[in-house]
């Protein structure tokens, strides 16, 4: 079976391409490498976002002229007067237009309804991502041209002020960014665009729930609002994974709707699932070139600065454990490659990683483009894999990278795709020792008896989206149509988003069906199940 034929270009593949070159050709000539801002061990870690291509203007240090490492008022003022300029002279970023969009329903925008916090039940002693209630975060910006604002520091390493309030409880100073590619570019003016939320933008000790940063997401590709807070679910059954919930957001007092509020990976999120700080961590953002595949590029490590972003203190000893992985992975002879990976990186985590991708068909993954995750040096120097970005996951396999021909059609998306390539060593040289790839088809049963099924994803996505209808429902300012969170979770749909129309399956749909053709398989039928920890 070959499945490393060259890709298809879809629709999907030519807006990322398209905004890949955007990227490309929008990169002021002072933006600093991959990786340069949020690199301290704290909540960082904006750049980009998911899908983002991680190149950010530096802008605090030109204008900070108070030195308390942020801007107020009158320096951002000054700072979007210069990015001004540098468009003007053809020298800086260029930004979407405010109607830039093709999201958007038929329907204007209208003003989403008038909120207070008067008007919600607090919920102080819930966790902060506990899927059994609705918190409202209330967002107060001094400008009622906070849009604008934002969108003009987009891609800088600037946060926009507000007074953040939740159950009852104000925090003041926040940092706002939007995040995010396709899902930023792609939204128009007055929609909504993912938002990254620095707690501690004016006091490192300021938390929310224990937590620094946050990621509010608009749920874009997704109008069930579902992919991203049941891939979670699922993966944090099987390894350290980030958590996500719901959260209704109102800016300025008017209500902007629901967003899937997304857990950061940072030093928050290794102390809390490690119970230890990293020796180091990285992020291999989205790209439709992807190259992150862990491949050996030689014993220098520029090449592999230009790929892996490193989000802990750039220490060179730092990349020392990363090559070396690389190198042991791709140049060990096979019959001595699962000894020699053992002590440095969770084969097991690894081998859970790659089946949750492959049977929940996440198509930002490491299956198809060799990005979108997380690489984490624990305390004892093992590395881990962690998902990112679950928000093109339950639904038929597309993208840049894609493989076609027998064994990537649809739900009948093989378990061994990826293997023959080795530009992904995880899957081409792991899956070629018996003893591992045995282990991988045992967790791709086991994951697929467990949670494809009906009987178990049906009543929990049933409950969430009853839990966020009403406002999806009167939300203005949302990206798809409310019919389509309705349908997108039992019929499929024609979906209308910056592809184009295009046929999306249901969750339902595909649930079951995948479940049918992975159970089909002899090797994935018969294969051993994982022992219970």
């Amino acid at each position: 079976m070959n499945h490393t034929l060259p890709p298809r270009l879809t629709l999907r593949g030519v807006a990322l391409v398209a905004l890949t070159a955007l990227a490309l050709l929008t990169r002021p000539a002072h933006a600093q490498p991959p990786g340069a801002r949020g690199q301290g061990q704290g909540g960082g870690g904006r750049t980009g976002g998911p899908g983002g291509a991680g190149q950010d203007t530096k802008l605090v240090k030109q204008f900070d002229k108070n030195g308390d490492k942020r801007l107020d008022t009158a320096e951002r003022q000054a700072a979007r007067e210069f990015l001004k300029q540098e468009v003007a002279a053809g020298r800086g970023p260029r930004r979407p237009g405010p109607r830039g969009g093709r999201n958007e329903p038929a329907a204007p925008v209208e003003a989403g309804r008038k909120l207070s916090p008067a008007d919600v039940k607090s919920i102080p002693d819930a966790p902060l991502y506990d899927l059994a209630h609705l918190r409202t975060f209330f967002f107060e910006f001094e400008s009622t041209d906070w849009e604008n604002e934002l969108n003009a520091f987009y891609h800088t390493d600037v946060d926009v002020p507000a007074k953040l309030t939740v159950d009852g409880k104000t925090y003041p100073q926040v940092g706002v960014h939007f995040r995010g590619a396709s899902s930023f570019f792609t939204v128009g003016e007055g929609r909504k665009r993912s938002l990254n939320i620095a707690v501690d933008h004016a006091d490192p000790a300021q938390r929310l729930g224990g937590y620094r940063t946050l990621n509010l997401l608009n749920s874009h590709t997704d109008p069930t609002f579902l992919r991203t807070v049941l891939y979670y679910e699922v993966a944090n059954d099987l390894i350290p994974c980030p958590r996500a919930n719901y959260v209704r957001v109102v800016i300025n007092g008017e209500s902007w709707g629901i967003f899937v509020n997304a857990q950061q990976v940072n030093a928050d999120f290794v102390q809390e699932r490690f119970q230890a700080p990293a020796k180091a961590r990285w992020k291999v953002p989205g790209s439709p070139r992807g190259n992150g595949g862990l491949g050996y590029l030689g014993d220098d490590v520029a090449p592999y600065q230009r790929i892996y972003e490193i989000k802990s203190k750039d220490d060179p000893k730092s990349w020392e454990p990363l090559i070396r992985l690389c190198r042991t992975l791709t140049q060990t002879p096979l019959e001595q490659l699962e000894a020699a990976l053992e002590p440095m990186l969770d084969l097991d985590g690894t081998l859970k990683f790659l089946a949750l991708e492959n049977t929940l068909v996440n198509c930002d993954g490491y299956w198809i483009r060799s990005s979108d995750f997380h690489l984490l040096l624990d305390a004892n120097g093992r590395f881990h894999l962690v998902p990112h970005d679950a928000n093109e996951t339950f639904r038929l396999p597309e993208g840049p990278g894609m493989p076609r021909g027998e064994g990537a059609s649809g739900v009948k998306l093989h378990p061994l795709v990826g293997s023959e390539d080795p530009n992904k060593p995880l899957l081409h040289r792991l899956l070629a020792v018996p003893a591992l790839k045995a282990r991988y088809f045992g967790h791709v049963r086991a994951l697929t008896e467990k949670w494809l099924d009906w009987n178990r994803i049906g009543p929990l996505a049933t409950r969430y989206q009853a839990l966020i209808a009403d406002e999806v429902t009167a939300d203005t300012r949302r990206l798809y149509p409310a019919e389509a969170f309705r349908r997108g979770l039992t019929e499929d749909t024609e979906e209308a988003s910056f592809r184009g129309p295009s046929r999306s399956i249901s969750i339902k749909g595909f649930v079951e069906q995948r479940r049918e053709y992975l159970l089909g398989l002899p090797e994935i039928r018969d294969a051993v199940l994982p022992a219970k920890p």
